[in-house]
């Protein structure tokens, strides 16, 4: 389907949505670890920070799923789950006023990420703002009306499999139970090996990914000539930077010296495997900034906690099984 914008026409969010805040002062670290979105101001990882417990911190919303969030930079994220959002006019949640669904979820909320260049630090996007900002959107006719139809038909359009909140078994998604889950050192799992540092100047053109210590575009900060230094199938993670932020690399690469990388002591690691472990390893960022970097003897003894099987090992099948569950997942 082609995007022929001619029949397209101007709406303000307060015509579809209900803009609303949460209450209270939730910060994750003042939580318990659970399988509740709690989603942050940022541009990755659908704005999610981590999981906390469904407790919260006993005086913040609980929001049902099937809304869009818009962070205070105009960061739009379909959430498609429950979720907890931080406060302080950081995260604006948009209730619609029509029946969301998936698709037309992720067509409005990649419409309303065009209008990012007009926000920063200095000029945020509170709710005031959002609810008089101006997107535009397919029409049926002549009228007022949005096309939800071609939206929805758009996006399926984008992929053949059909768009679902299901597994490949028909099945709800699984949920993140974490009483079965364990303590681990992260250089019991992974062997970790630094970067190496390469100036602009003597870079060359290239189809090498170079990863640096940045929070967008899986890290890869430019592609160079020079002979990768890392192979695909491990985990980027910067330690100076954006600390904290970690990726898997499916290709051969260089790292930067301001990224460490991951390779696997277990043999049963995949993409699935490391986004279940990215995610989890995103969760010991706020521990770190740039005047305390994440440093190599630090990032060993780092303990995450992931899912135990019946031996007391990681469950490795269940991460797997899980990232697959989810909308999406199976197209990775």
């Amino acid at each position: 389907m082609n995007l022929n914008t001619n029949n397209w026409q101007d709406f303000k969010i307060n015509e579809l949505f209900d803009v609303c805040l949460s209450a209270g002062d939730l910060k994750i670290d003042t939580c318990e670890i659970g399988d509740i979105p709690l989603v942050s101001s940022g541009q990755s990882n659908n704005g999610i920070v981590g999981c906390i417990d469904k407790a919260g911190d006993g005086k913040a919303q609980l929001f049902d799923g099937n809304l869009i969030t818009v962070d205070m930079f105009c960061h739009a994220f379909y959430q498609y789950r429950t979720f907890y959002a931080v406060s302080h006019g950081r995260v604006n949640i948009l209730i619609p006023k029509f029946k969301l669904n998936p698709p037309i979820g992720l067509f409005i909320a990649t419409i309303i990420n065009k209008e990012i260049y007009k926000y920063s630090y200095g000029r945020a996007l509170y709710s005031d703002e959002i609810s008089r900002m101006i997107i535009k959107l397919p029409t049926k006719s002549e009228e007022h009306i949005p096309d939800w139809t071609f939206m929805e038909e758009f996006i399926k359009s984008l992929n053949s499999k059909n768009v679902t909140t299901k597994n490949r078994g028909g099945h709800e998604l699984h949920t993140l139970g974490t009483t079965e889950w364990e303590d681990y050192r992260l250089d019991s799992l992974f062997l970790i090996r630094k970067g190496k540092r390469l100036t602009s100047s003597e870079q060359v053109e290239g189809d090498t990914p170079y990863i640096g210590a940045i929070a967008s575009n899986n890290g890869v900060a430019n592609y160079i000539g020079q002979s990768p230094i890392h192979s695909e199938n491990t985990i980027s993670l910067s330690y100076n930077g954006s600390v904290g932020e970690c990726f898997y690399q499916s290709k051969p690469f260089w790292a930067t010296d301001d990224v460490n990388v991951l390779y696997p002591k277990f043999k049963q690691f995949n993409k699935y495997i490391a986004l279940f472990i990215c995610t989890i390893i995103k969760r010991e960022k706020y521990r770190y900034s740039y005047g305390r970097k994440w440093i190599l003897e630090n990032m060993n003894s780092t303990i995450i906690k992931l899912p135990k099987d019946k031996n007391g090992q990681p469950n490795w099948d269940f991460m797997e099984t899980y990232i697959k569950s989810l909308p999406y997942g199976d197209r990775l």
